[in-house]
């Protein structure tokens, strides 16, 4: 990496908590703790918003693929302060093919999408076809945050329910957007249960995030477990 990072990664290794770091590698699978140096998520934040109001912000997000898992956190918050749609939409793109795990896919929640929904609508359609899962995870993701309430159309649940969700962690961002959607717009979304349009692990995970959620009421949670 360029040396106008070292400042960077510097505070990252000064904010290293060892505990942390085996707290943390635990909950991503795979040989990550050589990849993660162990900072905690608000001082990620913290060093990404002071990283977006210096001129080594594009420098920083174009420097990839990033080291460190830290890195690629502060990348993601990065892209969610983002002010214009347009900016952004070119940083989602240029950094999703090196998303490799749900917690920087989760992340990313772009403010600026709100305002660009048609657009933003056009690109989930191409993320949820993505050969790479975390893509597919991410459209799922954007769906779910930005088009289950005012701007729900019918069309959207079908959409999810057609993704190939062989990945677990696709499936396991169905189940998600099924349980909020079972929340939010339940008329629609139970029609899917009720069919069993899902695979049997995302219909049972389905059923278990939405009878957990206070949003869902005793009869309908006493319903969904009928439908097991």
């Amino acid at each position: 990496m360029d040396n106008v990072f070292d400042p960077v990664r510097e505070q990252l290794f000064k904010a290293a908590d060892k505990d942390y770091l085996a707290f943390q590698s635990g909950l991503i699978p795979g040989d990550r703790e050589a990849k993660m140096i162990g900072v905690r998520t608000p001082v990620l934040r913290s060093l990404a918003k002071e990283l977006l109001k210096t001129d080594d912000a594009k420098a920083f997000m174009s420097s990839l693929p990033h080291d460190f898992f830290e890195e690629n956190q502060i990348h993601a918050f990065i892209i969610s302060e983002m002010k214009d749609p347009g900016e952004c939409f070119k940083a989602i793109e240029a950094f999703l093919p090196y998303v490799d795990n749900w917690a920087t896919c989760d992340q990313m929640t772009p403010r600026s999408f709100k305002k660009a929904k048609p657009e933003l609508l056009s690109r989930i359609d191409k993320w949820l076809a993505s050969d790479h899962v975390f893509t597919r995870r991410f459209g799922i993701k954007m769906l779910m945050s930005e088009f289950l309430d005012n701007d729900f159309d019918p069309a959207f649940p079908e959409k999810v329910a057609s993704v190939d969700a062989s990945d677990y962690y696709v499936m396991m961002m169905v189940a998600w957007y099924f349980a909020t959607a079972l929340a939010k717009q339940y008329d629609c979304a139970i029609k899917y249960i009720e069919k069993r349009r899902l695979s049997p692990e995302a219909h049972r995970k389905t059923i278990r995030k939405a009878c957990e959620s206070f949003r869902i009421s005793d009869e309908q949670k006493e319903y969904l477990r009928s439908l097991k």
